[in-house]
């Protein structure tokens, strides 16, 4: 149970924000508790140290636009309802459980539309642009997966505090 309450605190915890900048909507673009101003510019990761042209930008920019036009609602009401059972006198843990499952389903479809976007991105790059990409998305990995590991990055990554050189 305590894995579960949690989980439920970090999703509470990363939602909360979003609340308090939702005002008195009831529903919000997913994007606005996501991303603030062009995604392009400021979060999206995936295409940084890619030289894009102009025109490349604009189709990026342009499939952005429509996103967050189309974009799965956040529903704050499933927020209030979850914050509710949360703060219950009693607990729960069957409410609880259907409340966290209804909100990480609406996760996972914002998930894959914004995934499904991505592709369309990734498909305007040509061969080499795709290729840096690529290789720069493995090395991110080789870098992750010798944190989780406990392995020391290598000194061409960062630099050691224990060098003598």
């Amino acid at each position: 149970m305590s894995k579960v309450a949690a989980m439920l605190m970090a999703s509470m915890l990363s939602l909360s924000s979003s609340v308090a900048l939702a005002e008195s909507a009831k529903l919000v673009p997913a994007d606005t508790l996501a991303h603030d101003g062009n995604m392009l510019d400021r979060r999206n990761t995936m295409f940084d140290g890619i030289n894009l042209t102009e025109q490349q930008r604009q189709q990026m920019r342009d499939l952005m636009h429509q996103a967050r036009k189309d974009a799965p609602q956040v529903n704050l009401e499933q927020m209030e309802t979850m914050h509710k059972l949360v703060t219950a006198e009693h607990f729960d843990q069957t409410a609880v459980r259907a409340q966290a499952e209804k909100i990480a389903q609406e996760q996972v479809d914002r998930q894959i539309e914004m995934a499904r976007i991505r592709n369309l991105m990734f498909n305007l790059l040509t061969p080499e642009q795709k290729n840096v990409l690529n290789q720069k998305h493995e090395q991110r990995m080789q870098q992750l997966s010798a944190q989780l590991s406990g392995v020391q990055p290598t000194s061409a990554q960062k630099p050691s505090s224990n060098s003598n050189e």
